[in-house]
């Protein structure tokens, strides 16, 4: 990933990828201790305007940050609806209450039913707000000058959605639980479909250029090429 620029401190990581010779976007991961879950702050450094993805656990320390920095979130983004996801959507909807709540058509009925989101499970049982506007296969999202095509990626999650930004000199992936690096997303859940995930994988992911960078939910930062040619558990169609 050497068109990045990595900043690493206690609290964050942080990345920068040129959009062009004087602007970058700015990813910012806050990292949740239970699950350890990647929360994602996107921004261009021309801009205060932010977007947040899968705001989790840690939304008091997400808060401040953007609070410390004087950001303000255009939009909330879910990748899908499971509790370390959307847990933090409530209190980003109560600090920036003109922020949309988004996440994918398929999936929106997770956000308030405790079963289906899995927090029930753990005995918390979180219903979230509801969602401002759901979006499908091939829409794209527009906040905070930054774009975002929406792509359809069963297997975890009925309706898991990822979000690619085609802007940067690199692209990026917004990708939540469907590809991680060395591993995938977990399949063994009411509506998981270990079939689905890989054809995900296969036709939305591994189709992106080698040097995409992907944001997972959960671990480090990889690339498409470096999981096309190392992951185990989804290989390209005809490797």
């Amino acid at each position: 990933m050497s068109q990045t620029t990595l900043f690493n401190t206690a609290h964050q990581m942080q990345i920068e990828i040129p959009i062009d010779h004087s602007v970058k976007l700015e990813i910012t991961t806050i990292v949740s201790k239970m699950f350890s879950q990647n929360a994602f702050i996107l921004r261009r450094t021309d801009r205060h305007d932010c977007l947040i993805v899968d705001p989790s656990f840690e939304y008091q320390r997400m808060s401040e940050y953007l609070l410390e920095h004087r950001y303000d979130v255009a939009a909330i983004l879910n990748t899908h609806g499971h509790i370390d996801h959307i847990f933090g959507n409530e209190q980003m909807k109560r600090q920036f209450p003109a922020a949309p709540l988004i996440i994918g058509e398929l999936e929106a009925y997770k956000l308030t039913d405790a079963e289906s989101n899995l927090s029930a499970s753990y005995g918390i049982e979180i219903k979230s707000p509801n969602a401002d506007k759901t979006v499908k296969h091939g829409e794209i999202v527009s906040y905070a000058g930054i774009s975002l095509e929406t792509r359809l990626t069963p297997g975890h999650s009925i309706g898991h959605v990822v979000w690619i930004c085609q802007a940067t000199e690199v692209a990026v992936v917004v990708n939540g639980d469907v590809l991680f690096a060395g591993s995938v997303g977990r399949t063994d859940f009411p509506d998981g479909d270990f079939e689905a995930l890989e054809q995900s994988i296969q036709k939305q992911l591994y189709t992106l250029p080698n040097d995409t960078i992907v944001l997972t939910g959960h671990g480090n930062i990889t690339t498409i090429g470096q999981e096309k040619d190392t992951n185990p558990f989804v290989r390209p169609v005809g490797g």
